[in-house]
């Protein structure tokens, strides 16, 4: 029996994290797989003591604009390969995914499209929904077991927020958005927190300028999806919102193969 911990955290700046404690916390918290989002950075800007962390391998997916999206995975295990993007120029050239294939299961690392208050995002946002969600079913159709992890920048159900009145009209909260989550959980997928968890108040971001942490006035738009071939692995689901140095805190899973 293997038992891995994977976590995934945006961090809004992987260089402003480093200076708040993340190589710290890390070594701690001890994840088999970490996978991180929005670290806005390119590769070579970042020093051999963010690429090499311990004993994790560590890759990083960018975009063509500096400063801004890109997502990382920090790994104790070998991955059979690790794939940059969902094939389509649009979306993979603003880094916002990594897919990495173990023995055991494939792991999509993704920082999804914010679609704005004003909704100028919002066609991107869905039209990348659809492209990834094509890709989680053929996947799933060539008989692999799949973890997904990231900010998906919706929240589900007005469970998931703590204002769902006031924020209907608002990207995040979206009929529509909510909607492709539905379809995409009935496409044979699982939020991996409501089967350990019904509890409302379990948040994972915060608006920084209102300070909303401090009242716990937040959003759940970071999730881990798993496909329903892994439900009987899943042990756990969990956040970590006592985890500061960013707007959004970790969430993660304990899974055993």
């Amino acid at each position: 029996m293997k038992n891995l911990k994977i976590i995934s955290w945006n961090v809004n700046g992987i260089r402003a994290v480093i200076k708040k404690g993340f190589i710290e916390w890390l070594e701690k918290e001890n994840p088999d797989i970490l996978c991180v989002q929005e670290t806005k950075a390119w590769k070579e800007q970042l020093d051999d003591s963010i690429l090499n962390i311990g004993n994790y391998q560590s890759y990083f997916a960018q975009g063509i604009k500096k400063g801004y999206s890109g997502v990382a995975i920090y790994t104790k295990q070998n991955p059979i390969q690790v794939k940059i993007g969902l094939g389509e120029e649009k979306f993979d050239n603003e880094g916002r995914t990594l897919i990495a294939e173990y023995e055991d299961f494939v792991l999509y690392n993704i920082y999804y499209p914010n679609g704005k208050r004003d909704n100028t995002r919002l066609q991107y946002k869905l039209d990348f929904y659809e492209t990834f969600q094509k890709s989680a079913e053929q996947m799933l159709a060539n008989g692999k077991k799949i973890i997904i992890c990231g900010d998906v920048n919706t929240a589900h159900k007005e469970i998931d927020l703590a204002r769902p009145k006031e924020n209907q009209n608002v990207s995040g909260f979206l009929k529509i958005e909510r909607d492709w989550i539905d379809r995409f959980l009935s496409a044979g997928f699982i939020d991996t927190l409501r089967m350990f968890n019904q509890n409302p108040e379990i948040y994972t971001w915060w608006d920084q300028v209102t300070r909303a942490r401090e009242r716990n006035v937040g959003w759940r738009i970071d999730y881990f999806f798993i496909s329903e071939n892994l439900k009987n692995n899943i042990k756990n689901a969990f956040t970590l919102p006592e985890i500061m140095g960013s707007d959004h805190c970790p969430v993660g899973i304990d899974i055993q193969f």
